[in-house]
């Protein structure tokens, strides 16, 4: 398989074709003259040549030579190897833990080296100076072009990493949520292979549309877990509900909250778009169990069926603000903004149909209950 001809082999093959092999006797110094002066320049390969670090840097080297010489006067030559080893060196600078300006460096203080030699060889040579200028285009064309595959390399391994993280970070959520609870020890041992802090307390935030996740937070694209949920919040504007702050080991009871305020914000019955859980948590509670909740209404408010609609609607406000302002006729009628005369005939009515259950305790929750579901 033949490359895509680059800028920098297009200038390699209009050189002289004898002249790569006039130049060949000079590899063998030419590469230690680099290796060693990109040792002393950049100061992240100023170290022993042992190991992966050795193999890599003296082997870039060498087919970086290699190849530049099998390209003089050359339109066919392979280019396929030594972009494959240039991007391998790219992974190699991101698992090493550097960053691309390294590499970029080494090539172009290469360069310089090799330009150094090859005219000094040149003028021994008898090369004529266009060809030699030529050749200087070419080493400079060719600097781009290492740089540009070691610099995809690198990218490409980043990419990989963080596609890894992903899934490990997902993996670590669904333990901390699942449901019997995951031991300890499993999700400590997920923990290290994320790369993720347990945090003591986290809050749990149920999404409806996506969000991005804060880069210490754990998502699954339906609820994100995080330390700190104020920077979702402060990062969105799709409805989301933000479970209460507990441990760790409770953060399947937080998201439990969470999605539960989200149907209930998309039924109105909280309001959104962000709806935090600590702030409606008797609401919450009311709603644990819609089943429950509909029976009590429905048993509590039984009084009231024989009404018309209007009627209902009026005796059902004027009965929560008489709960509300435990009885207090002027305040009840300026709520209602209706007569205070309106109120007391409604109140005659209202003792007559749910009299008894006013004045027992807990009779009166369950109807204030109601009526506020209602």
């Amino acid at each position: 398989m033949t490359a895509v001809r680059t800028d920098a082999s297009q200038l390699w093959a209009r050189l002289p074709s004898h002249l790569g092999a006039r130049f060949r006797p000079y590899a063998g110094r030419l590469a230690r003259d680099v290796v060693r002066e990109i040792q002393h320049s950049v100061p992240a390969y100023a170290r022993p040549l042992r190991g992966k670090f050795g193999r890599v840097l003296v082997g870039g080297v060498e087919r970086a030579i290699v190849h530049c010489f099998d390209s003089v006067g050359n339109p066919r030559a392979e280019s396929t190897e030594w972009t494959a080893w240039f991007r391998y060196v790219g992974r190699v600078e991101f698992s090493e833990g550097r960053g691309t300006e390294s590499v970029q460096t080494a090539v172009r203080v290469g360069a310089r080296v090799a330009w150094r030699n090859l005219s000094s060889a040149g003028r021994e040579l008898g090369v004529p100076p266009d060809v030699l200028l030529l050749t200087a285009e070419a080493i400079f064309a060719y600097v781009d072009e290492l740089c540009r595959v070691a610099v995809e390399g690198y990218a490409e391994a980043q990419r990989q990493a963080t596609a890894g993280d992903e899934r490990q970070r997902t993996q670590l959520l669904r333990l901390i949520l699942a449901d019997p609870p995951t031991p300890t020890e499993s999700i400590e041992a997920q923990a290290v292979a994320a790369d993720w802090p347990l945090p003591p307390s986290v809050a749990v935030i149920a999404l409806t549309a996506d969000t991005p996740a804060p880069s210490d937070g754990l998502t699954d694209g339906t609820c994100i877990l995080t330390a700190h949920p104020d920077k979702v919040v402060n990062r969105t504007t799709a409805l989301l509900a933000v479970g209460p702050t507990v441990a760790l080991a409770q953060a399947r009871q937080s998201l439990t909250l969470a999605r539960r305020a989200v149907v209930l914000a998309q039924r109105g019955v909280i309001d959104g778009p962000v709806v935090r859980c600590d702030d409606h948590l008797l609401t919450l509670l009311l709603h644990a169990d819609d089943f429950l909740l509909d029976e009590l209404s429905r048993r509590c408010l039984a009084p009231f069926a024989g009404l018309t609609p209007k009627q209902r609607e009026r005796l059902s406000a004027t009965l929560l603000a008489w709960l509300d302002t435990r009885g207090g006729v002027n305040e009840i009628a300026a709520r209602l903004d209706v007569h205070p005369q309106t109120v007391r005939y409604r109140m005659h009515q209202i003792d007559r149909l749910v009299g008894h259950l006013i004045r027992d305790p807990v009779r009166r929750l369950e109807l204030e209950i109601a009526l506020r579901h209602g």
